[in-house]
């Protein structure tokens, strides 16, 4: 059975609807995990500098009365 051609156009840009949609989500994906990264990062660096305040501190602090 042949298609016509409005049916086949609509299939057409129905596909490729559906891939853009795969392809954003995808990139949206990429971005989100990224995201997730650098912010992993930022709080393993911030921690570790409030450790180092805190030992520096508590060895300031161990001579003192």
């Amino acid at each position: 059975m042949a298609l016509t051609p409005d049916v086949a156009r609509a299939r057409a840009e129905a596909n490729h609807k559906k891939e853009e949609r795969a392809k954003e989500g995808a990139k949206a994906m990429m971005e989100y995990q990224a995201s997730r990264r650098q912010i992993r990062e930022r709080t393993a660096k911030l921690r570790a500098l409030r450790l180092a305040k805190e030992a520096a501190e508590a060895k300031s602090g161990a001579g003192s009365p």
